[in-house]
């Protein structure tokens, strides 16, 4: 947030200018104990997090080393992203929200975890085109629904946010927004296309995440 064009999530400011923002560290992300890792702060975050503020997100740092900036590409940097949240689920203590589908080709369809429904985003050294998914190391931010929730209980306000984050996004990023950037459960809308977006304008055709498969096995 110190790049001198204004960060495009108003909200994601906010949570910064407020010191709502809590940050955790986990290990290489291809490591076998970084899920763990990952999910013992997310468990913590879960339980905590509505006392921490109205513009909450949880921002988690991974080891990034010198030589895999080098050498990974963007579309490597998503498989390690996928095959976090598919080992966050097979480890996950609480059941699947029953509310919640478990398809990601459903478009109520969100990532869950220890009960709660969390927007995911992942940022990487490696993109270059949209500015607004650079970070000098891979990151996830992760935004509890209940946050977006409160956020959208006013509609004309969050009209009015959700226009000027798209004219931010405009001059922040060096190409257009993604075709997948599109709003929660409306019928064209699917979460897991918005978690991590490529450089450029392709999106996978099929969502790695295997939740449902993982339903099936822990039944």
């Amino acid at each position: 947030m110190t790049n001198q064009k204004k960060f495009p999530c108003i909200p994601a400011t906010q949570a910064y200018a407020l010191k709502q923002l809590r940050y955790g560290f986990a290990g290489h992300p291809t490591a076998s104990t970084t899920a763990i890792e990952l999910a013992k702060i997310l468990k913590e975050y879960s339980l905590k997090s509505r006392d921490f503020g109205k513009y909450t997100t949880l921002v988690v740092f991974f080891e990034t080393p010198d030589h895999l900036i080098e050498n990974a590409t963007v579309e490597m940097f998503e498989w390690m992203f996928w095959d976090l949240l598919n080992q966050l689920a097979e480890i996950d203590e609480v059941d699947w929200p029953k509310h919640i589908p478990p398809d990601p080709e459903e478009n109520e369809w969100e990532f869950c975890f220890h009960g709660e429904q969390y927007f995911m985003y992942c940022a990487t050294p490696k993109h270059h085109n949209r500015d607004s998914r650079f970070f000098p190391y891979m990151m996830m931010a992760i935004t509890p629904r209940w946050v977006l929730q409160e956020f959208n209980s006013n509609p004309g306000y969050a009209e009015k946010i959700q226009k000027q984050i798209r004219k931010r996004l405009e001059l922040y990023d060096r190409i257009e927004a993604h075709p997948e950037l599109k709003t929660y459960g409306s019928e064209d809308n699917y979460e897991w296309k918005q978690y991590f977006l490529r450089d450029d304008d392709s999106a996978l055709s099929k969502c790695p995440f295997h939740q449902m498969t993982t339903i099936q096995k822990k039944n």
